[in-house]
């Protein structure tokens, strides 16, 4: 369970009482039940969980989801759509623990509902992203990436949670070439078999022949050409404002950009309740929804959950076909 200031309660419960959700994995909840009892209350749904609590067994017979009470927040401490220390806390504390589980094999992925980055910070003054919270609290020290994933559309990006001014500077054939087979790989993760991916340009209209900037010319085309080498189905640079309209249509099944809001802004655009953050590139899938806390509507009721089912439901999938036998 994410923040508890936020909606993430509220998605915890709703996605606990789809069908769907329950049918695609064994959903072991992390949090306080005084926390999910509330996010219930005000998705107006009624859950049927097991609730156990620090030390005992998982129950062996999996017919509803478990959800493990840390006992560790209580609704009242945590004032509703504010930053805080508590909020951001309560998310902390369950990731890492969630982390700390997949991580030694106990389960399979990690999904969690919206944290927001201030609050964390208020915990983990150093917090950048989930990246690197994850990166360190497992000992990661491999590439990982985010993906957001979208009616069967992903974005994968270069650069992500860094100034603007930056960014031209931090972009390389062999960073871009990484990303390539990072998004390639996930994408077959997740039953692509043979991947089409797109790579957006940097500055306008890619350049335009050198025009605006020389990115284009010598950093990623050089990159793409490496990635056919590899047998990587990838083409470009193409022109950013367009080459989502092509992805959207089906012409490709990804779309490579080199910063944060340039695949977002497009993306969300295109289904923001939908969308899904999924975190590429660790030993095991970790999902979440694509948009955040919405401090603006907690508590009343309205959150929907399309993009936290979906995050589910691509995380139970990717699992599924790793564990398929070969």
């Amino acid at each position: 369970m994410g923040d508890a200031a936020g909606i993430s309660a509220e998605l915890a419960a709703r996605v606990l009482a789809d069908e769907d959700v329950r049918a695609a994995a064994d959903i072991l909840v992390l949090g306080d039940a005084r926390v999910l009892a509330q996010g219930a209350a005000t998705a107006g749904v009624t859950l049927d969980v097991a609730t156990i609590t620090e030390g005992q067994s998982l129950p062996t017979q999996r017919d509803k989801p478990v959800l493990l009470d840390l006992g560790h927040c209580d609704p009242a401490d945590v004032p509703l759509g504010e930053i805080s220390e508590a909020g951001g806390r309560f998310a902390t504390e369950n990731f890492r623990r969630a982390l700390a589980m997949a991580a030694g094999g106990e389960v399979d992925a990690v999904c969690f509902t919206p944290f927001n980055k201030a609050a964390m910070r208020l915990v983990t003054p150093g917090y950048e992203d989930e990246i690197g919270f994850t990166a360190e609290a497992i000992g990661f020290h491999g590439v990982a990436k985010e993906f957001n994933v979208l009616e069967g559309l992903w974005n994968a990006r270069v650069t992500s949670h860094v100034p603007l001014k930056d960014v031209a500077s931090l972009l390389s054939k062999d960073g871009i070439l990484g990303n390539l087979r990072l998004t390639n790989d996930a994408l077959k993760a997740s039953g692509i078999a043979r991947p089409r991916i797109a790579v957006a340009g940097l500055n306008p209209h890619a350049g335009d022949h050198g025009n605006f900037g020389r990115e284009e010319i010598d950093i990623i085309a050089p990159a793409v050409e490496a990635g056919k080498a590899e047998q990587i189905g990838c083409d470009g640079p193409f022109p950013a404002d367009t080459v989502f309209v092509r992805a959207k249509r089906g012409d490709f099944d990804a779309v490579l950009t080199m910063y944060h809001d340039q695949g977002q802004i497009a993306m969300k655009l295109i289904g923001f309740d939908s969308g899904v953050t999924l975190m590429g590139g660790f030993p095991f899938p970790i999902c979440t929804a694509a948009h955040g806390t919405a401090y603006d509507i907690a508590g009343r009721g309205i959150a929907h959950p399309g993009a936290m089912r979906n995050a589910i439901l691509l995380a139970a999938r990717m699992v599924a076909r790793e564990n398929a036998p070969a």
